[in-house]
């Protein structure tokens, strides 16, 4: 009887459990702590993988959780697929052939509902976790990420094209963009501080090296090296001298007018952010502590919670 009445206890409590999470509305990082404590090692666990079977990995994970957000906020609206009502920010142009991970991400899924034993964690709450865990794993900081994101049913490729900053952007463009999602000029310049990991594709920096001024004249002939005027649209080239490894060496390059990207220079040209890229170019300490608390920030745009969106089965596809 002292079984079933004990059984009979720890069902009402995960049902509640269960229930406070569907109708909570702000997030938090306590937010699986109950229902599935091995939520997050599982993320983890698969990042870990991932990325030491290829480091480049950490940056496209990193880049997914970007371009989810700047998108009608973080609700993993960049994973769904294409379908008849489904118009895909996969093959939105900042997207189409160059963002990655979505095998990884599957793999998360999959690995974390096995751990909880149902679909518990929405697949935003994956992109942000995995966002995190792949900075560390490359040597950045860690913070801890506010949980509790809920998937969304719809996508826009339109609003993909029109919100996710192209490489071509200027600064007082750039302050705008960051601007829209409550984003400032310390959000901008720590979050650009992302391009210490990962390539950039020839097609988003050919511009810069045949045309831009503001550039080393040796750095742009060793550019041009893998990325002729036409051609070759999907050569890679890394955004800084060490795109595996969380450091400032994104910054010192600026401060050498050696940006890969058009806007990656832009934040140092002359105009009121080249005094923080000018900080961080030698003060890791600081860049750290700026990039966890901007990811944080970035993190909590627009998110659906309590009963809005729904908690995906499939990450790339709206539950039937």
């Amino acid at each position: 009887m002292a079984f079933k009445y004990s059984f009979f206890v720890l069902h009402v409590l995960v049902m509640f459990s269960l229930a406070s999470m569907a109708l909570s509305d702000s997030l938090s990082p306590s937010f699986y702590n109950h229902v599935c404590p091995q939520a997050l090692p599982a993320i983890k666990r698969v990042v870990e993988d991932a990325v030491r079977k290829e480091r480049r990995m950490g940056a496209s994970l990193l880049r997914l959780h970007f371009h989810d957000c700047f998108v009608n906020g973080c609700d993993a609206s960049i994973l769904l697929d294409k379908t008849a009502t489904i118009d895909s920010e996969k093959t939105a142009i900042p997207n189409n052939n160059s963002i990655r991970g979505f095998d990884v991400i599957d793999k998360i899924k999959s690995e974390v509902d096995k751990c909880c034993g149902r679909s518990i964690v929405s697949c935003a709450d994956i992109v942000a976790v995995a966002a995190r865990d792949s900075v560390v794993a490359l040597g950045g900081p860690t913070w801890e990420v506010p949980l509790g994101r809920r998937d969304s049913t719809t996508a826009s490729r339109t609003t993909a094209n029109n919100d996710i900053p192209p490489p071509f952007l200027d600064l007082p463009a750039l302050i705008n963009n960051f601007k829209k999602q409550g984003l400032d000029e310390k959000d901008l310049v720590a979050l650009s501080g992302g391009h210490t990991l990962g390539f950039a594709q020839c097609s988003t920096f050919r511009n810069r090296i045949y045309n831009d001024t503001n550039i080393d004249s040796t750095f742009a002939s060793q550019r041009k090296a893998n990325c002729p005027r036409s051609g070759g649209n999907t050569n890679l080239a890394p955004l800084d001298p060490t795109p595996a490894l969380f450091d400032t060496k994104y910054f010192s390059n600026l401060v050498s007018k050696k940006g890969l990207l058009h806007s990656d220079q832009a934040l140092f040209n002359g105009g009121q952010t080249d005094n923080l890229v000018k900080k961080y170019s030698t003060n890791l300490g600081s860049f750290s502590k700026d990039f966890a608390e901007s990811m944080i920030k970035m993190g909590n745009i627009k998110p659906l919670t309590g009963n809005q969106g729904q908690i995906r089965v499939n990450c790339r596809k709206v539950n039937v």
